[in-house]
């Protein structure tokens, strides 16, 4: 790695899911890490109990001097922030967290795993597998993993499991062994301008992957042409993927059980800990990998039955007879059809209400038919205003849009200082509250109204 010569290393963001791992790693590796982020969270909280100060007001005394110091930053930050706009100005070696993720990962061998949907799970529980079964592995993960309780592992072997994020085109700046690319439905347009640009985003990081690259069924020909890894397909349940499951069956409190088949052989009776069959499909993913990796049959069982999920992910947090809550990180047409189709399959015949918080400007202007048609799928619809993160309100781009055209037989507007009398209105017998937002701060006061 290149930054030997630094004492310190500077975060602006440092709250954020792939900023706070970073950080992470280089406090586990004895540099004196500090940073800036907007609010207090529990990530942050988290990040001072270990030993990483953090501050929440821009504050130009708290940057280290600028020839000691790496400045990482996240291009969630505006450019006129002061801190960033002092760093630009001061001299300081200045880098986006993707550049110091990929620097991070030179020299090692390097699993990533890519794709609009699904790679955060995917990547979580290839490196449960590889952890489960004592290959070892460092692990930047997008999530915090339920079963580690962090987004970080360290491990002693030069294997390293990532994320590779598309947005900003952040995974070009990885090079990886295998990888594996999930999905590449049109998302980040705000980014790329057009599918078919973000498509070719994904042809040039698969023309990166050195030995093995793995691609959800029917998305292999817009990939075949730049990729020169060996290129294998996945699906869930089509038989002439290279890697799919078969014999799916559901069983008690919505466990799905399954054959993994596999040019390695066949794995029966595989059960995975979480619900969802596009939990079964990333599992078919994560597990591909590992087996390329060498990881036996008995250990990938073992690691898929007690692969506990991700924060955030069809997170179960009240579990009654009568009422169940979950929170899921959803904030795509896509994602919120499939994590509603899980919820049913898991629990037939009861009343659904979804809490939805759409997640930037352009996504809801770009997707908001598609927000509309996945929302029908619920009984009862309660709809927050839009989430703005990075972006300026953009004229007639409103919540009320989507849930106009929904099909709910149920459907009302609230905000957050209303969203549990809306609640308790709907009368739920499955609550999910869905969303990338600060919708993950009201999880502890519903979750405290239902105990």
């Amino acid at each position: 790695m290149k930054y030997e010569n630094f004492k310190y290393v500077y975060f602006i963001g440092i709250g954020g899911i792939g900023m706070s791992a970073l950080a992470r790693y280089f406090n586990s590796k004895g540099y004196l890490v500090s940073g800036y982020d907007r609010c207090p969270s529990d990530i942050t909280d988290a990040l001072a109990k270990e030993g990483i100060a953090v501050h929440f007001e821009a504050d130009l005394k708290a940057i280290p001097p600028y020839d000691q110091c790496l400045v990482i930053y996240t291009p969630a930050i505006p450019a006129d922030f002061p801190e960033l706009k002092a760093v630009r100005e001061g001299g300081y070696r200045l880098v986006k967290r993707a550049l110091a993720l990929g620097e991070v990962t030179k020299g090692q061998r390097c699993l990533a795993v890519s794709g609009t949907h699904g790679k955060t799970t995917t990547s979580t529980l290839l490196a449960h597998i590889l952890t489960v079964a004592g290959k070892g592995c460092s692990a930047f993960m997008g999530g915090l993993s339920k079963n580690y309780s962090t987004n970080l592992l360290i491990g002693k072997e030069p294997v390293i499991v990532v994320e590779a994020d598309e947005f900003d085109r952040s995974f070009h700046q990885l090079w990886p062994e295998n990888a594996i690319i999930t999905s590449m439905d049109a998302d980040h347009l705000d980014i790329y301008g057009t599918h078919a640009n973000l498509i070719e985003a994904f042809r040039v990081f698969a023309s990166q992957v050195g030995g093995a690259v793995l691609v959800k069924k029917g998305l292999e020909d817009e990939i075949r042409p730049t990729a020169k890894a060996k290129l294998y397909t996945y699906s869930l349940d089509d038989s002439s993927a290279d890697f799919h499951a078969s014999d799916i069956e559901l069983r008690e409190q919505g466990r799905l059980y399954f054959t993994l088949n596999s040019p390695y052989g066949n794995v029966s009776d595989c059960h995975l800990g979480v619900i969802g069959r596009h939990n079964i499909e990333n599992a078919v993913a994560a597990s591909a990998l590992a087996l390329m990796e060498g990881v036996g049959f008995d250990k990938l069982k073992e690691a898929l039955a007690s692969f506990q999920g991700v924060t955030h992910r069809l997170d179960l947090l009240v579990s009654k007879d009568d009422f169940v809550y979950i929170h899921d990180y959803a904030h795509h047409p896509v994602e919120l059809s499939r994590s509603i189709q899980a919820i049913r399959e898991a629990y037939p015949g009861r009343k659904i209400t979804a809490v939805f918080q759409p997640h930037l400007y352009t996504r809801t202007r770009d997707f908001n038919d598609e927000f509309a048609s996945a929302l029908s799928q619920v009984d009862s619809l309660i709809m927050l205003p839009i989430y703005p993160a990075r972006e300026l309100p953009i004229p007639g781009v409103c919540s009320e849009n989507i849930l106009e055209k929904s099909q709910c037989p149920e459907k009302t507007m609230s905000d957050k200082a209303g969203v549990l009398e809306a609640i308790q209105k709907s009368n739920p017998e499955v609550l999910v509250t869905f969303g990338a937002g600060d919708i993950s701060n009201l999880t502890e006061p519903i979750r405290e109204n239902y105990r």
